[in-house]
This record gives C-alpha cells, structure tokens and sequence, in this order.
C-alpha cells in the first residue's frame, strides 16, 4: 500500500495531480483544501496518501497533512460516508475546526459542507463522534480542574489540544467570563470558534 509520495507535480487537472515519483506518473485525488496549497506544474510536492481498493478501481487519495489523512479515513469508516463526501467535509472544515464542531455538537456547521442537509448532518455528528474519539466537554476539562482561578487555563489547554492557535485562543477567551463551569466556557468558546473558520 502506498502511504506517501514525494515528488515532481507532472500536471494539475480539476481534483486530480499527476506527481512523478522516480519516474513512474502517479494519479492521485485532492480534495479542496490540498488543490488551495499545492504549488503550480514543475514544483515538488509531499502528499500523504490513502490508497482506496475496490473491486472495480484503485484510486490515490492525497493530503497535505497527517491529520488530514487521519481524518479522512475515519470519516471512511462511518455509515454512508464515501470517499467523495469526506473530501467534502474536508474541503469546508480543517481537522482542528471538524473536532471543534464535532464535540460542540455543531449542526449548523456540518450543513455547511455542500450536500449535506440538516437529517444527514444529525447523523454524520453522531457517526463522526465516535469514529473521531470526540468526547464530551467533561471529558476534555476534568472536573478536578474546574475552578475560578484555572478555569480560562484549562479551556486555554483544551482549545490548544484541538489544535486552535494561541492568538484565535487568546482573542476568544478575551470574550469570556473569567470565572464559571470550565465545560460551560469551553462550549461558549468552540461555538465562537466554529464560526469564525
């Protein structure tokens, strides 16, 4: 199985790159979210690939990321959920911006995703949940933690966890009560967030 491929990028056609690693052409699919990063024909380029087997098709699937490509095949375990409809979501939610929605419970957010109405989307949440280990916020801030004056810490360690940077994290604790429930201002801050990427 192939799980990455460096090399030249031969060509660019609508969703497909043709990367040539040692002298053999690959054909690989990008999603939206590669094809905005991917240099023009003649640079080198690093994709993480998915190699997708079907009775009738092999097909590459490639990724800027790791965690992309993580995502992605989670996403290909749940019910219904195709390599087409992955790419999708992708394409519109980052994986920080996909767990954040995720276990905020972000309806709204998944109907973004083109094709994807709001039955689809109730259930895409609660498939994605478990295939991407998204616990409740109690989970992600022990009780233990909660308290006034560790509070904005503890959602500060828990957005980082998901993958926020500090100045998104800054600019929205700044919004925050300084005190209260850490789970509460956790949930607060992710719907803010969710909205903002």
């Amino acid at each position: 199985m192939i799980g990455s491929l460096r090399g030249r990028l031969l060509d660019r056609h609508l969703d497909q790159l043709l990367v040539e690693v040692g002298g053999i052409g690959y054909r690989v699919t990008v999603g939206d979210a590669t094809l905005r990063w991917v240099g023009q024909a003649g640079g080198e380029v690093l994709l993480y690939v998915h190699h997708h087997v079907r009775e009738d098709a092999e097909t590459l699937y490639g990724f800027g990321s790791p965690a992309e490509l993580r995502c992605f095949e989670a996403m290909l375990g749940a019910n219904r959920v195709g390599p087409s409809l992955a790419l999708s979501i992708l394409g519109t939610h980052d994986p920080a911006a996909l767990q954040a929605l995720l276990a905020a419970g972000d309806i709204d957010a998944l109907c973004r995703v083109p094709g994807v109405g709001t039955k689809t989307a109730q259930r895409l949440l609660v498939e994605l949940q478990a295939r991407l280990g998204v616990q409740e916020f109690t989970g992600v801030v022990p009780a233990a933690e909660v308290g006034a004056d560790g509070t904005h810490s503890d959602v500060r360690a828990a957005l980082g966890q998901l993958g926020y940077r500090d100045d998104e994290v800054n600019e929205v604790l700044s919004g925050l009560p300084g005190d209260g429930d850490a789970s509460e201002l956790l949930r607060e801050a992710l719907r803010q967030l969710s909205g903002t990427r």
